[in-house]
């Protein structure tokens, strides 16, 4: 069954970090979102678009803000044909069978609505609809899509899930998969694992599992950023737990702070320039140096739009990862604007963070 997010109010359509906080929150519980919808205040459409779309099977989530929150609670009034009634300090219709404090759940024919309001500064009232569909995720390293369908696709009729492979970067895959009516995805993913143990990593949140891997083994990372400017870092700090193996990440735009701050070499970045492999190993070499790491990974590139020439154009990303015993660069020749450039680079950092201790992370 489809799950359509609807906004309604301007300030989701304007405040970014609020409306991105409420997506987190949602699929963290429901997994997957199928459709984003967004309605300004007083939008005449919504009535249309709720008297139209509830009449067919699926599911709805209505964020809302506080002071429009009844006023939504009519409109569903007037669509199902019920009234509102004093729930809780909510007016709420008088049909909706679960309900807390600024959330509640309405059956309506074969639709399920949670209506919810949220506002500036404020937590997300709890999510009361429930996910239904049993699914999980994989991710797969240096295999790429057509080889991993071959793989996958026997096991998967055999114990009855689907599966769904998305290209993150090259040589990541994501795998989401699905349980039909019997199927099982525990056993499903035991002999995927069992085809590709040095390959395949169970579980939805790639950074979280590293998070948790290196805190576990009292591992340490570091980070020495150019053109992602701190996206790296950012990665790990939006999750639990990152401060008990990330030493920090040290952002050098200039070549002066590369040479100041990691101990690249003066002659490195004259003969090579800062984006090279020789500079980004340097980086990568220097930021171990200062935090007694583990583990560093170093970026260096071009991301925006008039940096480039015709050697190194816009796109040219080097990508450094270093352990206590090796280390590799990679040259990138990345596509799209600057902010899909710079989360492109993170990607692959991420996953050569995997890849150079394969014993620890698989």
């Amino acid at each position: 069954m489809k799950l359509h997010l609807l906004f309604v109010g301007n300030k989701f359509i304007h405040n970014v970090p609020l409306r991105e906080y409420a997506i987190r929150e949602i699929e963290k519980k429901i997994n997957y979102i199928n459709e984003i919808t967004y309605f300004k205040e007083n939008d005449n459409s919504l009535f249309l678009y709720l008297e139209k779309e509830i009449n067919i099977s699926a599911k709805f989530i209505i964020v809302t803000t506080k002071q429009n929150f009844s006023t939504i609670g009519k409109l569903l009034s007037t669509v199902t044909g019920d009234n509102q009634i004093l729930k809780e300090n909510m007016l709420i219709p008088s049909n909706s069978s679960i309900y807390e404090d600024g959330s509640y759940l309405l059956e309506y024919k074969n639709s399920t609505l949670n209506v919810m309001h949220v506002d500036e500064m404020q937590e997300l009232p709890e999510i009361l609809m429930q996910k239904r569909e049993s699914n999980a995720i994989i991710h797969i390293f240096d295999e790429d899509r057509e080889s991993a369908y071959a793989i996958l696709t026997p096991i998967a009729q055999m114990y009855d899930v689907n599966i769904d492979i998305l290209v993150l970067v090259d040589g990541w895959l994501r795998v989401d998969v699905e349980s039909k009516k019997y199927g099982n995805i525990s056993k499903f993913i035991n002999s995927a694992k069992q085809l590709i143990p040095n390959n395949l990593i169970a579980a939805s949140n790639i950074v979280q599992y590293i998070i948790e891997t290196l805190s576990k083994n009292q591992k340490k990372v570091s980070f020495a950023e150019s053109c992602s400017g701190g996206l790296l870092s950012y990665y790990f700090t939006k999750n639990n737990g990152a401060s008990k193996m990330l030493d920090g990440t040290l952002v050098t735009y200039s070549n002066e702070l590369k040479e100041n701050w990691l101990g690249v070499e003066h002659k490195t970045l004259e003969e090579f320039g800062a984006v090279s492999a020789e500079v980004v190993s340097q980086m990568s070499e220097g930021a171990m140096n200062v935090s007694h790491a583990d583990y560093a990974l170093s970026i260096s590139g071009i991301a925006g739009e008039g940096g480039g020439t015709s050697l190194k154009p816009v796109g040219t990303v080097f990508v450094g990862v270093r352990s206590k015993t090796k280390h590799k660069e990679v040259h990138l020749n990345l596509k799209g604007d600057r902010n899909y450039i710079q989360h492109q680079s993170v990607l692959f950092a991420i996953k050569m963070l995997i890849l150079v201790d394969k014993e620890l992370f698989f």
